[in-house]
């Protein structure tokens, strides 16, 4: 069984194309959990008759949404799926056949929304860093067991930035990374578009760096997006 965890944060412009695609996979055994933290808008309407669980949180959160929806979930394999990221038709069946017990984390290849060539280069340049092992990333989506995520510990709340690389590293201690480049993720591109491709690549280049020099615990995730 897959238990596919939903973070959404103010999300209801995205959130339904996001669920719609999930009712609409082929793989007979699975949930979806959303967890709504810290919303002012209807993300929790939007999501309230296309998920099997809801969970509303008051505070806003990604890695307590995430860890809290975990905890909810009845899979042995998760899925932490963005709530702006569209799975590919027959997504789940082929992760259920492919993601096997040699694999303790994984990630799909990542298309842009809108297909403009400039994303377009982004990702091809991001699928090549996860397909040929030089970063074990993500693309919205994180794959991994359920039972490995909790002996590591699950994510680190004190972690805005960087937290997914930061538990793939984690986990990889239980097996090898995965990167599915059959099986594709659609990612909305609205913070490049809002904040311009040069500006939000020189941002995210310097929290990288920042990683190797000092401690990332207190950047905030607002700095950055």
């Amino acid at each position: 069984m897959i238990s596919v965890i939903v973070p959404a944060h103010n999300e209801e412009n995205y959130l339904g194309v996001t669920l719609d695609a999930l009712r609409r996979q082929d793989h007979g055994w699975f949930e979806v959990i959303v967890i709504a933290n810290g919303c002012t808008d209807a993300t929790a309407e939007v999501a309230r008759g296309r998920c099997h669980r809801l969970i509303v949180l008051s505070e806003k959160g990604l890695g307590p949404a995430r860890n809290l929806g975990a905890r909810m979930a009845r899979g042995e394999l998760m899925m932490f799926l963005d709530a702006d990221t569209i799975l590919q038709s027959g997504a789940l069946r082929r992760i259920a056949q492919a993601f096997n017990g040699t694999y303790a984390a994984g990630t799909l290849k990542g298309e842009p929304d809108p297909p403009l060539p400039a994303y377009q280069f982004i990702y091809a340049l991001k699928n090549l860093v996860h397909g040929s092992g030089l970063h074990a990333g993500t693309s919205g989506v994180i794959l991994c067991w359920r039972k490995h995520f909790f002996e590591v510990g699950g994510f680190d709340e004190g972690l805005e930035v960087r937290e997914n690389s930061e538990l793939i590293k984690r986990l990889q201690r239980f097996g090898g990374y995965r990167y599915f480049s059959d099986v594709t993720v659609t990612t909305s591109m609205r913070r490049y578009q809002q904040r311009g491709i040069g500006r939000v690549a020189w941002l995210w280049f310097k929290v990288w760096l920042e990683s190797f020099l000092g401690d990332l615990h207190q950047r905030r995730y607002e700095t950055v997006r």
